[in-house]
């Protein structure tokens, strides 16, 4: 029922929905029919009595015979139609009815990010297309605290660390399905795409979610990746997504994506997601005094990467399926080192998975979880050098992985929730290298949380017990390992008319020695300890809409300690380099982050949002030592980033800037090992044309410029990144 505000401020909410129905109680909500809504809002509007509903019928009646051609036509010709409804339904109980289409509604479930206990960031995949993001390392550099390695260039690996514990310390999760890599212990999350991102998430400490796997409990942080899920209407069964971007140094990136509707339960999509680059740019080269102008070569990539979706959901369960391939050569582009600016270096990676997650609600109080993963990776390097007997270096790396998680999780009573995960996974690895060992490694995970809400304040616990056990072909093993580390986290809201609400959180975690750390030639060492590492977090955020000009503002801070010990390096002994536990590490730091919305004018607003990093992470291993209480590689003590978009009927714009301090990039910090600050600005315009057509079309245009100030920079000393680039996108949805 559609009515002018007239007419709903004369009847009422509930009086409107009563004279579309036919019943005759106010106060009671009438029998559901066909067609209608499952859930009404409920109100405490004062309603008028039944009698003065009736008599205003009856006016709005007599008033739109006589006034048929005025103004509010519309309105009053409503109005009779309702009454006409009324006195039908006391002789018989029938309803007009209009059918209107179906239209399914599924989104990704967004983050307790302000009554959270532990610190949670968030970005849609709506942000990342209107700010430009250009990558995964683009969009996880928006958050605070994070540090990404980029090794220069579009086909260069970029790996995360989370308050400067270190990538093996972060986890990523795709699609609710931790990710590995056992034998290196961190994920290049360069060769992850963002055409199908609906929302990544970062948790400090682990995600707020009881009913999830004994893996995503073990590490210091979580990345969480979420793709779209299709959506349909009822006159269309299918649905089709495709663009195609071009840009700067070579970039072509076509996107296709298709996704059918079985049944009311269940639907399939497929993606498929080809890169191409030649990745040559060109950068500056500073040799003391001097200064030429360079390209940077053997930076291009190819890669291919596709995956099916199965989604089924019922009313008690939801099933969720996915088939993943990736294929891609790069060139490694390698240190530039005075007047060296090439590189031989090759790799090719494979990637395949096969994953399942299934929810089964047993009634109302229990829920259960399964999930399933077998993962396929295989990579070969090459090096070309006179260096190498023969000329040439090759490294060849296959790595299986079988993966099982069954969780369930119980409302105890109305405070309390308790859930328990088994996880197992075996893993092995195969190399050519000569006696290579064939690592098998067997892993249990047990965890066990709690939540618990008492008034204002929610306590949430856990409890993580992990059994490894290696097994080799030949050489030495490492002795049987196991560990409990537990976490406690919660929140409290002090005010009841304030949201202000404050949290707390300790955390242990461990990091066990990689296959490489273990086994890697001479530099292996079998006899190495697991890391660990400690988090402490106090924290705060704030949400309110102060005043008419502001329509909602949030502040997050959260201060932070974090202890390393048994760091595990490389360390030169009396003739090799070798992998020890050596090493002690303190940090120090805060996270501030601010995000405001501003109404302009009718379908004109300013979203903006900004965070800033202070970070102290210093070597103390030992006092006697050059580089004690010197900050460690590659950590800035000051870094951040901002943005600003202008969403209007007509056009989008965005800005974004992301700024970084001087670090260093040996563990002493002096002068020469200074590697120099940086602020990279992005610029991206976008307009969405809608089409008329019978099953709706969707056309965006996006153009982007990258460091339009073309700031030179490394992230990794000697690796220069590119400078001032351009991209296009051109987008349809059907």
């Amino acid at each position: 029922l559609v009515c002018s505000p007239d007419t709903a401020d004369a009847f009422g909410p509930k009086a409107i929905y009563t004279l579309a129905t036919g019943s005759h109680e106010l106060g009671r909500l009438p029998t559901k029919r066909r067609n209608e809504p499952e859930d009404l809002p409920t109100s405490n509007f004062n309603l008028p009595s039944w009698s003065r509903v009736k008599t205003r019928a009856q006016i709005c009646i007599q008033m739109s015979i006589g006034s048929i051609y005025i103004r509010k036509t519309t309105t009053l010709m409503l109005c009779a139609w309702a009454s006409v409804v009324v006195v039908t339904a006391q002789e018989r109980d029938t309803t007009l009815e209009r059918r209107i289409d179906e239209v399914t509604v599924t989104a990704t479930p967004t983050p307790r990010r302000l009554t959270a206990t532990i610190p949670v960031q968030v970005v849609t995949g709506e942000a990342i297309r209107t700010l430009g993001l250009q990558n995964m390392a683009d969009a996880v550099r928006r958050f605070a605290g994070t540090t990404v390695r980029d090794y220069g260039g579009i086909g260069g690996m970029k790996t995360v660390s989370v308050r400067s514990l270190g990538a093996h310390h972060t986890a990523i999760s795709y699609d609710q399905v931790a990710m590995s890599n056992t034998q290196a212990g961190q994920i290049d999350i360069g060769r992850l795409s963002l055409d199908n991102v609906a929302m990544l998430t970062l948790s400090v400490g682990q995600e707020e979610d009881l009913l999830q796997s004994a893996r995503m409990s073990a590490s210091a942080a979580v990345l969480s990746i979420r793709t779209e899920v299709p959506q349909f209407t009822s006159k269309r069964r299918h649905s089709l997504q495709a663009h195609i971007r071009a840009g700067s140094f070579g970039f072509v990136n076509p996107y296709l994506r298709l996704a059918t509707r079985w049944n009311a339960h269940t639907a399939l999509s497929v993606d498929a997601n080809l890169l191409r680059a030649d990745g040559v740019y060109p950068f500056t080269l500073v040799n003391g005094s001097e200064r030429t102008r360079e390209k940077r070569y053997n930076s291009d990539i190819r890669s291919w990467h596709s995956e099916a979706n199965l989604y089924r959901t019922t009313d008690r369960s939801e099933l969720r399926a996915k088939v993943y391939a990736f294929r891609s050569e790069r060139g490694l582009p390698g240190s530039v080192v005075l007047y060296r600016t090439g590189n031989s270096e090759r790799l090719w990676d494979e990637n395949f998975f096969a994953q399942a997650n299934y929810r089964w609600k047993a009634n109302d109080r229990w829920t259960v979880q399964a999930q399933g993963k077998y993962n396929y990776s295989w990579n070969k390097y090459e090096d070309t050098d006179p260096k190498y007997e023969g000329g040439r270096q090759t490294d060849l790396n296959t790595q299986h992985e079988y993966y099982a998680s069954l969780a369930a999780m119980g409302q105890i009573t109305d405070r309390f929730q308790l859930s328990l995960a088994q996880d197992g996974a075996i893993n092995t690895l195969n190399n050519n290298v000569n006696d290579n060992p064939a690592p098998i490694r067997f892993t249990s995970l047990t965890a066990l949380r709690a939540r618990y809400r008492l008034g204002r304040v929610t306590m949430v616990g856990t409890a993580l017990a992990t059994l490894i056990t290696e097994r080799v072909k030949r050489g030495d093993r490492p002795a049987d390992r196991s560990q409990f580390t537990p976490s406690f986290s919660l929140t409290y809201r002090p005010l009841s008319d304030l949201d202000l609400n404050l949290r707390a959180l300790y955390k242990k975690t461990f990091r066990v020695p990689t296959f490489n750390d273990l086994y890697y030639l001479r530099i292996g060492n079998t006899g190495l300890r697991p890391e660990l590492a400690d988090e402490y977090n106090i924290g705060l955020t704030w949400t309110a809409a102060p005043a008419r000009l502001i329509d909602q503002i949030t502040l997050t801070w959260d201060g932070y300690y974090n202890e390393v010990r048994d760091k595990i390096v490389a360390f030169p002994s009396t003739y090799v380099w070798r992998m020890v536990n050596f090493g002690r590490v303190r940090i120090f730091g805060f996270d501030v982050a601010l995000t405001a919305g501003i109404p302009l004018t009718h379908g004109v607003r300013v979203d903006l949002q900004a965070n800033y990093t202070y970070q102290r992470a210093t070597d103390v291993t030992s006092p006697e030592a050059k580089n004690y209480r010197d900050q460690i590689p590659y950590t800035p003590l000051h870094s951040g980033s901002g943005s600003a978009a202008l969403r209007t009927p007509w056009i989008d714009a965005a800005y974004t800037v992301v700024a970084v301090g001087d670090r260093y990039y040996m563990s002493q910090n002096l002068p020469e090992n200074r590697v120099n600050g940086y602020a990279e600005h992005t610029i991206a315009l976008s307009r969405t044309f809608h089409i008329h057509h019978p099953g709706g079309c969707r056309i965006r245009v996006q153009a982007e410029c990258v460091n339009w100030m073309d700031t030179q920079y490394d992230i990794i000393k000697y690796y220069p990144m590119p400078g001032r680039s351009f991209r296009a996108t051109v987008a349809v949805t059907l």
